[in-house]
């Protein structure tokens, strides 16, 4: 991933953060139980955080992009579609297999982050 294809991509997915939270607030609140509304917030939340770490990732990536600071873009990209993905699925199917997805996304979100943390340390080195 190219750095500014990281950037372009944090600020669509935060873009669409932002509207699936406004859509959860406005349009989901009389339609969900507030478990399920939770679950849908929980997915808008996680993706917010991580949108503001692919921003850091791509910025770093226009300094040196480097393969660790790739994989940590791609990793925090498939958490994004994994973790919160599968959240918002869950929360407005009911679908609770979907569960099972969600853990790989928390997965992808270590990865990201960890790769982030070695990138950051092997710079100037």
């Amino acid at each position: 991933m190219t750095a500014r294809f990281t950037l372009v991509t944090a600020a669509l997915l935060g873009a669409l953060a932002v509207a699936l939270g406004a859509f959860a607030a406005h349009g989901l609140r009389s339609i969900l139980t507030g478990r399920l509304l939770e679950v849908f917030q929980t997915g808008v939340d996680y993706q917010f955080w991580h949108v503001g770490a692919l921003l850091v990732t791509g910025l770093l990536q226009q300094r040196c992009n480097g393969l660790g600071l790739k994989i940590s873009a791609l990793a925090f990209l498939v958490g994004i579609v994994c973790f919160s993905g599968s959240l918002y699925v869950l929360a407005l199917s009911g679908i609770h297999w979907l569960g099972v997805i969600t853990p790989l996304g928390g997965t992808a979100f270590i990865i990201g982050w960890l790769s982030l943390a070695v990138s950051i340390f092997q710079q100037d080195q």
